[in-house]
């Protein structure tokens, strides 16, 4: 029976470890939850519970208090910066401490290298393990001294409770819960969690383990603190000694010995923030020798050899001053607050979203509230939450008719939706302008001011009245002159010759993007084939789901939509079939991940060639996935490609290998 435990203790570890570390699972939840439900029958039987038993995730009883721990190796902060003049400024500094040293001592010490990583927004965390085991766990405290949270820290499914390492150990990392996860969390609670940091934090030091389970956070590891019988040479074999070890590490980890080069990779992050599934302040700095480390030593405070570079605040409070309901294409009217301008994240802020009014009365948000705002890359801010104690001066009223047209309002589900589709203002814009999008008709010198100006002055109300239009009529706008006229013609005549998928994004099928779009487009090669699709046909379509294959036959039996496509094919637009790749396409086949700023073509347009050529372009790297197209800055899915051994290419390789 014990041998049975330690089986199932290490197929269901193993598990675990590719669900949550690799993202690459190895079952189904089924099966997992089958052999979970076997391992608890068998302790329950023999009222053993080993130490690395995934039971022990689920938290145990609450604990009475937080006991105090000192940690063995002191845990430091760092210094922070925040701009380029003060990086040269901390390198100057580490340079001129190595030649002191140098000229003090006569030794000679390794050229600076520099390792960047994120810097996590989360809580840290200190881990014991002993001859393989998590013996303790324990927050940050005051460097010194933490609390004592092992309960807690067991119910982190991505942290190792069993390592290969034997030796007496600790290990730092930063414990967050993941920004999908917040959000599907804030769905079921009455009062929503303000941020993934807040929300890390509450849990992790929650006195109930149960309810720290629930939250299912997770951990980035970075150092190792103090180890018995092991010393490291550099910062980067402390990583992948984490790594071989179990634990997770951060998916951005690079190495520098240029100074510019340093800064260009820092300055790139905040293009790439927003896209990220957990919050980061800014990027850490670490010189890589540790023998360098221990030369430099520690200020009061801080490491001489690490610093912060922090980013621009992203959160901040501010007071709503109204709050007005915006129509989009669709019809849906989303809450759109105005408010006391503020800066924030480099920008002056004076708009933020809400939701949906559910989204409204759970953040307890009214005109006058004073909330928290968050800005993340250039995406129009979010309001978290009113102030705690916030008394509002007025309460933000349910809209019962269409703002922009009048027409009644309807609930679907958790928002209102505008049932004027046909007459309504705002959605005849939306939809033009996403008609002539780049994806879809790509009608260049189309804008969103362009289409405002089609309804609101020459009563334009349907797609197909786009291909009747001449240069007489156009003149009539703002800022038209006859040059200007004539090349949006011109771009009009020529949005008549596109592919069938970007026909079929640009018509606006429910829940169709540009990438179902392809996939219907190569399926079945021809416009009417995909308007005659019964659900049958659509359903057995690889990632296409029941709701999006309703959707797709409901769409086209819709009469006033038959009746608008009809008239566009009979205004000339053809847009052309996309057959199935050849037999002999060199990737057939095969599955691509791209990732990374690439030079010759973006990325839609690369993921639109690999479709073309009969392969598959997914989002993310597993077991798999053939090939990993990196570009410049590819971040987790080149990682977990590396993890995963996926063979990993340039662009130039990939352009090569399909002949162009």
């Amino acid at each position: 029976m014990a041998s049975k435990m330690r089986e199932l203790v290490d197929r269901l570890n193993e598990y675990a470890r590719a669900y949550y570390v690799m993202d690459a699972p190895l079952v189904s939840d089924k099966e997992y939850d089958e052999l979970f439900d076997e391992l608890l029958a068998l302790e329950k039987k023999t009222g053993e519970v080993l130490a690395d038993s995934p039971t022990l995730r689920v938290g145990g009883e609450p604990v009475a208090r937080f006991e105090q721990h000192t940690h063995i190796r002191r845990l430091w902060s760092l210094d922070k910066i925040r701009t380029r003049g003060e990086l040269d400024d901390w390198i100057r500094r580490t340079e001129k401490l190595k030649r002191d040293y140098c000229a003090n001592t006569g030794e000679e010490l390794a050229k600076s290298e520099y390792v960047l990583e994120y810097k996590f927004d989360g809580l840290t965390i200190n881990m014991t393990y002993e001859n393989g085991e998590l013996t303790y766990a324990a927050t940050r405290g005051n460097g010194v001294t933490g609390e004592g949270i092992l309960a807690q820290a067991r119910t982190i499914r991505s942290l190792p409770l069993k390592i290969p390492y034997k030796g007496k150990i600790e290990v730092q990392g930063e414990c967050y819960m993941r920004l999908s996860v917040l959000e599907k969390l804030n769905e079921t609670l009455d009062e929503p969690l303000r941020n993934a940091r807040n929300a890390a934090a509450g849990a992790l030091r929650n006195i109930d383990p149960k309810v720290t389970a629930q939250r299912k956070l997770s951990c980035f590891c970075y150092n190792v603190g103090y180890i018995d019988g092991r010393n490291f040479s550099k910062q980067t074999e402390v990583i992948e000694f984490l790594r071989e070890n179990g634990f997770p590490v951060s998916p951005f980890v690079r190495v520098f010995d240029d100074a510019d080069e340093l800064m260009d990779a820092v300055e790139s992050i905040p293009q790439i923030r927003g896209k990220l599934d957990f919050l980061i302040d800014g990027m850490v700095i670490k010189l890589n020798d540790i023998r360098t480390h221990e030369a430099l030593g520690y200020t009061e405070r801080f490491p001489r050899w690490a610093i912060a570079y922090k980013f621009a605040a992203e959160e901040t409070t501010t007071t709503v001053n109204d709050v007005t309901w915006e129509v989009g294409r669709t019809g849906k009217l989303t809450p759109l607050a105005h408010l006391e301008p503020v800066e924030l994240a480099g920008a002056r802020i004076s708009r933020a979203t809400l939701n949906n009014y559910d989204d409204i009365l759970r953040k307890r948000v009214g005109i006058g509230s004073r909330v928290f705002i968050r800005r993340s890359n250039d995406v129009i801010p979010e309001i978290l939450s009113s102030v705690e104690g916030d008394a509002p001066a007025a309460p933000i009223e349910r809209p019962s008719v269409c703002p922009a047209c009048g027409a009644h309002v309807e609930q679907r589900g958790a928002h209102m939706f505008c049932t004027n589709s046909l007459t309504c203002p705002p959605q005849i814009v939306a939809r033009l302008a996403h008609f002539a999008s780049r994806d879809a008709m790509d009608i260049e010198t189309f804008s969103d001011k362009t289409a405002e100006q089609l309804v609101r002055k020459l009563n334009i109300s349907t797609i197909p009245e786009l291909y009747t239009l001449d240069e007489e009529t156009l003149v009539q706008l703002d800022k038209f002159a006859e040059k200007k006229a004539r090349n949006l013609l011109d771009a009009i005549e020529k949005s008549k010759n596109r592919p069938l998928s970007s026909f079929l994004f640009a018509i606006g099928i429910p829940n169709v993007g540009i990438k179902t779009a392809r996939t219907l487009a190569k399926h079945f090669g021809t416009l009417e084939s995909v308007r005659r699709a019964s659900y049958e046909e659509l359903i057995a379509i690889r990632d296409i789901g029941d709701t999006v294959a309703q959707g797709i036959v409901s769409f086209f039996a819709d009469e006033s939509i038959i009746k608008a496509i009809d008239t566009l094919l009979s205004l000339g637009v053809h847009p052309h079939d996309e057959k199935t790749a050849q037999a002999d396409s060199p990737i057939t086949g095969k599955t691509f991940v791209v990732t990374g700023t690439l030079e010759r073509a973006d990325r839609k347009t690369v993921e639109a060639l690999i479709e073309s050529l009969g392969a598959k372009a997914s989002g993310s790297v597993s077991k798999k996935t053939d090939y990993v197209i990196a570009g410049e800055n590819a971040g987790s899915k080149l990682q977990k490609a590396r993890e995963l051994s996926v063979k990993v290419i340039d662009e130039k390789e990939f352009f090569e290998m399909i002949g162009m």
